[in-house]
Formats: structure tokens, sequence, C-alpha cells
């Protein structure tokens, strides 16, 4: 699929853009040219201290920015498939930084877009997040209005040969800022801060965020929002997986949090099919319908008012199923504090 194609990941030195770097070297020893790019010189210096352009000739490593149009376009030249990973993600800065995740998260997805069309891009996956349904922080409201950017840039692309998908899905394992990270090191202190005991959230590994980005590039159509099926859990089980002999203290919800995250709305199952693995939420425009889709993958039409909440999901993980999880995918020799 992607020997002897040339594919650049935005935002490229984060937890994504390096496992996903790890899997492209891995899989396929043809691929033309991996372009990182982001904007931080020394997590490039470190990323090219795993992955050297002199044991890995594909490599390149290119500083730019998401808000720098004219620096996209020059390195997307000679490219066939973008991944794009570059946002800021933090909903509490988001919150008293709003220009900046703006800048960013929205006028970056519109230059990346304009800069694929420009330069003759192939395929564009953009990844979102559960925060972009139904958001009530600012943060989901920008990646939001990403998707709705990549996704509609299928209807005004003209003559380019360009397919834009959106993949979306939840908190992943063990990546930087996230939970559990920040459970075991508060752990050391002998006090977890909880925000609110029925607090629920989607889970899923770095690997099955990238198996799911290999999946979307193999099979996009173009305007779909992937959506993975996968488990949640519950903020107490973290806690008592990682440190059942802690304190926990009830601090309240941050600014722009939800009790319970979504990634398919009740709004969004008019137009969202079952496809297996994954659903996808086919764009509102109609440009790619139900009927045309059952033609690309089998799929199942969802019932009106289906929606997809962390807080009602079927699939929740235990505790010991956590446990186990976090010695995989976070710290192999973790044991409980």
């Amino acid at each position: 699929m992607l020997n002897n194609k040339s594919i650049l990941v935005t935002g490229g030195t984060g937890s994504f853009g390096r496992t996903f770097v790890r899997e492209v070297l891995k899989r396929y020893p043809g691929v033309k040219r991996l372009v990182v790019f982001s904007r931080d010189e020394l997590k490039q210096f470190e990323m090219a201290q795993e992955f050297s352009v002199n044991h890995y000739p594909a490599m390149r490593y290119f500083i730019g920015d998401v808000r720098d149009r004219n620096r996209l376009r020059r390195a997307l030249h000679g490219i066939d498939t973008v991944v794009h990973a570059a946002a800021l993600k933090q909903v509490p800065a988001a919150e008293y930084n709003p220009m900046e995740f703006i800048h960013t998260n929205i006028l970056g997805a519109e230059n990346l877009v304009e800069a694929c069309m420009d330069v003759g891009i192939k395929r564009v996956v953009a990844l979102s997040t559960d925060k972009a349904a139904a958001p009530i922080n600012l943060y989901g409201a920008t990646k939001l209005c990403s998707d709705k950017l990549i996704v509609a840039a299928n209807g005004y692309s003209g003559s380019c040969e360009i397919k834009f998908s959106v993949v979306r899905y939840g908190n992943v394992m063990g990546s930087r800022g996230s939970v559990i990270p920040f459970f075991m090191e508060k752990a050391k202190s002998g006090v977890l801060p909880i925000t609110d005991p029925e607090m629920t959230r989607f889970n899923i590994t770095l690997q099955e965020g990238v198996e799911m980005v290999f999946w979307a590039i193999e099979n996009m159509l173009g305007g779909e929002i992937f959506v993975p099926k996968i488990p949640s859990y519950r903020i107490m089980d973290v806690a008592e997986a990682i440190a059942p002999s802690c304190r926990k203290e009830i601090v309240g919800i941050r600014p722009g949090e939800k009790l319970h995250e979504e990634m398919i709305t009740e709004s969004d199952s008019f137009s969202t099919v079952d496809i297996g693995k994954y659903y996808a939420i086919l764009p509102a425009s109609g440009r790619l319908g139900v009927a045309q889709y059952s033609r690309h993958l089998p799929l199942e039409k969802v019932p009106a008012g289906f929606s997809f909440n962390s807080g009602k999901n079927k699939d929740f993980l235990t505790v010991e199923q956590l446990r186990d999880l976090i010695r995989k995918h976070v710290c192999p020799g973790f044991d409980p504090v």
C-alpha cells in the first residue's frame, strides 16, 4: 500500500507520529520518502536518534508549522499521502488561549487543505478526537471545525484527484498528558486527584490508532469520519488499577470537561453506517451516500437516534484489563501502588 510512496506526517514527533513512523518503516521497507513535519527542533533531533537518515534512507525531517501555508506547500512537493496529526490539544489551555488553538487547529487545517490541492496530494487522513462530537470546550470546537473543513474539501477540490477523510477516536492510552501517566506520577505523592467519580472515557491504544489510519488510507472514498468500536473505562477503575492504596481526592471537573464523551451523536445517526470494525459518518451533503458506500464496503445502517457515548458503551474495561493494558502499552514492569 505505501511501498514506493511518499508520506508526510504533520505533528510527526508526537506520540502518534513516532508510532506511525515506526510501523511504516517496519511494514513498508520500500517506502520512498517518510517526512516528519513539525515545529520542535529538539523533538526532531531526539526522534532522529531512533530513526536516523543513515539507517532509514527514506526518512526526512522538516521543521515547519501548519500555520505557514508556504512552508507546508514546500514540504508537500512530491508527497502522495498526508497524515495530519498536528494540533494543540490540552482542554484547559484552549480555554485560556483560544486564538492560539484557532490558528493551529482551524487555520492550520485550512492551510493543509489548500496546500495539498495546490501540489497534487492523493490522500489525506486527518486525526480527530471524541471531543469534536457535540463540543462544549474550545478545543473540541476547533477540532469539529477542522473535521468539517477536511470533509468539505472533497466537494471543492475540482479536478484534483484527491481524497480527504477523518479518523476520530478517544483517549490514547499512555500518550503524553493523558490520565494514566498522570496518575502514575501522582501516585508517588499518595494522593490521586479525581475530577468526578462518575466520569468515563473511551480508550484506544496507540497501536490501534495507527492500525485505523492504515486502514483508512487503504479504504477511504473521501468525506468519511471513521470511528472505531472501542471500550470505555471509568475513572475510578483507572485509579484502582494504578494506585489502590492511594487516597482519592475529588477536585471537580475542569473548565470545558464533560462527564462522558461521545464520538457519534444522535444527530449523526442519520448518516452513520456500521462497517464492521468501525463506524463511518458519511458527509451530510449527500455527496457520498449510503447506497454508494454500500458498493464499496459491506455495511449496516445504524438506527435513528443511535449514539456512541463513553458512559452508555456496552464494553467497559475492568480493573485487571486496565492493568494488563498498562503493562503492555505503557509500562512493562508496572505494579499497582
